[in-house]
């Protein structure tokens, strides 16, 4: 045994120097100072052109990498989040929600703050509250904003003499006009539940002007759509269509991509969505975007015309990951001139950039620059979700049924009002 270990001996120490000399020592050393690679966290549903885009650029000037990991959407992602950052087990850069969904992943613990970051000064300030938590500002802004409203076939109205209305009247004034002419006034894509919310969600504007306080009190459970008019409003715009024969009749089977092709084609003139739409008519249309055109969703309220604005998700970075410096270059330059423009190059704009200084590029769809002159004449407000906790689960269902003539107008708010009470006990709020 003892000659056995001798020899073993010998040949470690006549075989690892040679290997050390032929260059195997450099290899260890390329190996421990590779440069780290960014992990960016995002769900599964979001284009990621843009995003990849800056992240290449990054890489081309600081030699760091980043790696895209997708999450599923909705309720089952955030679990995933909420597990993960339990568990310590987080990517670097993190993409969610802003707004009030933020508070529940518990930001002070998790994410950097970035209040104090130069570029802070150029960011609205619309934005940085809803990724504001005790003074403290959490992230950076993903993309461009979004509005909700009417997307319309412009080459339609020319065609039939439409003007764009200003009132819920003229709207359907103008709805009949296009029925008559024998196309689809209002485009409805109920198979794709979530696109049924839209004249509900997009009404919120209305609600803020007319009742300022409605968000903060509807989170004390001190107002309901139910008892509140100009809440309440939103569900008998969808009896109407609904008893006017206004939407295709297949709207139940009807899908989101076969509602933008009914749109770019001029077979429906009026879809209810949000302005993100125009990245995917871009793309699958190119030649008709130009035909699609936005105007706010009407309403009666005397002297009042405006829209509701998504505010773009954000991204985040974790407090304890590895690479909590190059993450904040990595934010840095993302939101910088330069990372936008890379950005908007690739993945067109849905509205204004929530950047001060950072311009929409010249083709731009013309239906997204409609959207300008809200946001000029300050006739904007932030939807609901992004100034209180509170929602309905269910809210693609309750509008589902009421905008097919299934649930009334007040069995739906009173629905909408019970189910966002589950979710306000789920979550402690005071008052509930």
């Amino acid at each position: 045994m003892k000659k056995l270990m001798l020899v073993i001996a010998i040949i470690c120490l006549v075989v690892l120097p040679g290997l050390f000399a032929n260059g195997n020592s450099d290899n260890v050393s390329d190996q421990s100072e590779e440069s780290p690679v960014l992990v960016l966290l995002i769900d599964n549903a979001t284009s990621l052109d843009g995003i990849k885009a800056v992240a290449a650029a990054f890489e081309s000037k600081t030699g760091v990498a980043t790696e895209i990991e997708l999450r599923p959407g909705s309720a089952e992602g955030e679990n995933l989040l909420k597990t993960r950052l339990a568990t310590g087990e987080m990517s670097d850069l993190v993409y969610f929600n802003s707004g009030s969904l933020l508070t529940a992943l518990n930001p002070e613990r998790n994410f950097v703050d970035l209040t104090n970051e130069s570029y802070m000064d150029k960011i609205s300030s619309s934005y940085k509250q809803t990724v504001t938590v005790n003074g403290k500002i959490f992230g950076i802004p993903a993309s461009s904003s979004a509005a909700g409203g009417i997307l319309y076939n412009k080459k339609a109205y020319r065609e039939l003499g439409l003007e764009v209305p200003m009132t819920w009247d003229e709207f359907m004034d103008n709805c009949q006009v296009v029925k008559d002419a024998g196309k689809t006034a209002v485009i409805g894509s109920y198979k794709d539940d979530w696109t049924a919310q839209l004249f509900l969600l997009s009404d919120f504007y209305y609600v803020q002007q007319q009742v300022p306080d409605f968000a903060e009190r509807f989170t004390k459970n001190e107002a309901k759509y139910a008892t509140t008019p100009a809440a309440l409003e939103a569900f008998y715009k969808y009896k109407e269509v609904q008893e006017r024969d206004f939407m295709n009749s297949d709207y139940l089977a009807t899908t989101y991509d076969e509602a933008l092709g009914m749109l770019a084609e001029g077979d429906g003139v009026h879809y209810p969505m949000l302005t993100f739409a125009f990245a995917a008519l871009t793309n699958n249309y190119p030649d008709q975007v130009e035909d699609i055109g936005f105007f706010a969703q009407p309403d009666n309220a005397p002297g009042l015309n405006g829209t509701t604005v998504w505010l773009p998700n954000s991204i985040y970075i974790y407090k304890d990951g590895e690479n909590v410096d190059l993450a904040k270059q990595w934010a840095d330059f993302y939101v910088s001139p330069e990372g936008l423009a890379i950005y908007s190059a690739t993945n067109k704009a849905d509205g204004p950039f929530v950047v001060k200084g950072v311009e929409l590029p010249a083709d731009t769809p013309s239906g997204v620059l409609d959207l300008m002159k809200y946001f000029e004449n300050d006739q904007t407000a932030p939807a609901l979700e992004f100034i209180t906790p509170v929602k309905a689960p269910n809210s693609p269902q309750i509008c589902v049924e009421v905008g097919s003539g299934i649930s009334e107008p007040l069995d739906a708010a009173e629905k909408y009002d019970r189910d966002t009470e589950k979710q306000a006990k789920q979550l402690n709020l005071p008052g509930w």
